[in-house]
């Protein structure tokens, strides 16, 4: 009996303190679905510059949205926690520039 009681807190233990990583690590990795979109939006936009299909002027206005995004990811995870509407607002954000990004691109306006 003694012997299971002393497994059993070993267990404890253990788990306590393989959970304090993992708990960190989920808040510093809280909106990884956000990193990605923002990755591949970014390689969006850059396939639209080599191709002509963006302008200087749209791959600006493009960027700034971006940067914006970034910011507020940065501010959401300032206190650790990202809330869920600091997520849907980061998601609707990044619908929009997703829009922004196709509009632009197939906007038939040629670069000069």
């Amino acid at each position: 009996m003694m012997k299971t009681a002393q497994i059993i807190s070993g267990l404890l233990a253990t788990g306590l303190i393989t959970l304090i990583p993992v708990s960190t690590f989920a808040q510093e990795a809280a909106t990884p679905n956000i990193t990605k979109r923002q990755i591949q939006q970014q390689k969006r936009i850059a396939d639209g510059v080599r191709s002509g299909e963006l302008t200087a002027k749209e791959t600006a206005n493009l960027e700034l949205r971006e940067a914006k995004i970034q910011a507020d990811k940065r501010a959401a995870k300032a206190d650790g926690v990202v809330t869920d509407a600091e997520r849907a607002k980061l998601h609707a954000q990044e619908n929009r520039t997703s829009r922004k990004i196709y509009r632009k691109k197939h906007n038939d306006r040629d670069v000069h």
